[in-house]
C-alpha cells in the first residue's frame, strides 16, 4: 500500500514529539524544555502548543508549563476511547464546517470499501444527498478517489473489479484505464476534486489524511453556484488537517 507523507502528517508526527515529552513531565514541562527535547524551532513549537492546547490535549498550568490536558487522558483512557475520540472528531469537523462554510467529511478505507465515517453540516452547509450509496461510487467521487489513490496499483484494481463503474453524470468516468491513470497521477499533495461527476450540481474536494496505516480522507462538498470557492476550502481543509490526523494516530 502506498502512503504519501502530506504537511498534516508532518505537523502531526512533531505534534506527537510534544505531546510524547509532555507525558515525561508530569509536573509539567516548560516552553523552553520542550524546544530542548524537541528540536523544534520557536515559532513551530508555539503554533503546535497553541493547536494542542485548543484540541485539549496539553493545558497550561499557573506556572506556564504544560501538562498532559483532559482531552488526551480521555482518549487514551481503555473504558470510554471510541466515545470520546468519535466526540473529539465531531467537534473538529464542526469547527472545518465552520471554517470552510461547507459541509464536511471523514472517510476511511474499511476492510475493502469506502466508508464516511463521520460529517459535519448544516443549514448554511447542506450535505451533498447521496443518492448512490458512496461504497459503489467511488470512482465518481472526490472522496473515493482520494481513498483510491492512497492505495497500490494491484488495491485499486480489485477495487474496481468489486464495484462497476457506473455513469452517474455526463462527466462520470467509466473506464478503468482512464481513471487508473489519473490516479496513478494524482500529486499526494494536492486535492482530489470531483466536478460534477457524482451529482450534477455539486462539487466536491478531498484531501488524504495520513495516519499510521489508515487510509484517510478530509473533504469539502458545495452546491455548483459556489464552485470559486472549492480551491480555497480545500487549502484550508488541508491547512487544518493535523488535529484530525493526530486524533486517529493516538
Amino acid at each position: 500500500m502506498r502512503i504519501e507523507p502530506t504537511a498534516p502528517y508532518h505537523s502531526a508526527q512533531d505534534a506527537l514529539r510534544v505531546l510524547e515529552t509532555v507525558a515525561r513531565h508530569p509536573a509539567g514541562a516548560t516552553d523552553t524544555e520542550l524546544a530542548r527535547r524537541t528540536g523544534l524551532g520557536t515559532e513551530r513549537l508555539t503554533a503546535l502548543l497553541r493547536m494542542l492546547r485548543r484540541e485539549g490535549y496539553v493545558e497550561q498550568i499557573a506556572d506556564g508549563a504544560y501538562v498532559t490536558g483532559d482531552t488526551l487522558r480521555r482518549i487514551t483512557s481503555a473504558h470510554d476511547r471510541e466515545r470520546t475520540l468519535r466526540e473529539k472528531l465531531q467537534l473538529t469537523l464542526d469547527r472545518l464546517r465552520d471554517s470552510v462554510g461547507a459541509a464536511v467529511y471523514l472517510s476511511r478505507y474499511l476492510d475493502g470499501e469506502v466508508r464516511v465515517t463521520q460529517y459535519a453540516a448544516g443549514p448554511a452547509a447542506p450535505a451533498v444527498n447521496e443518492w448512490v450509496d458512496f461504497r459503489y461510487s467511488a470512482h465518481a467521487t472526490a472522496v473515493g478517489k482520494s481513498l483510491l489513490t492512497q492505495l497500490d496499483h494491484n488495491a485499486r484494481r480489485d477495487h474496481l473489479s468489486r464495484h462497476k463503474m457506473a455513469r452517474l453524470t455526463s462527466r462520470t468516468i467509466t473506464s478503468d484505464k482512464l481513471l487508473l491513470s489519473r490516479l496513478e497521477s494524482q500529486p499526494p499533495t494536492v486535492p482530489v476534486l470531483d466536478l460534477q461527476e457524482y451529482a450534477v450540481g455539486t462539487v466536491c474536494a478531498a484531501v488524504p489524511l495520513t495516519a499510521g496505516s489508515t487510509v484517510g480522507c478530509l473533504a469539502v462538498s458545495l452546491p455548483l453556484e459556489h464552485a470559486h470557492r472549492l480551491k480555497r476550502a480545500a487549502e484550508t481543509l488541508n491547512r487544518n488537517a493535523a488535529p484530525v490526523v493526530l486524533s486517529l494516530t493516538i
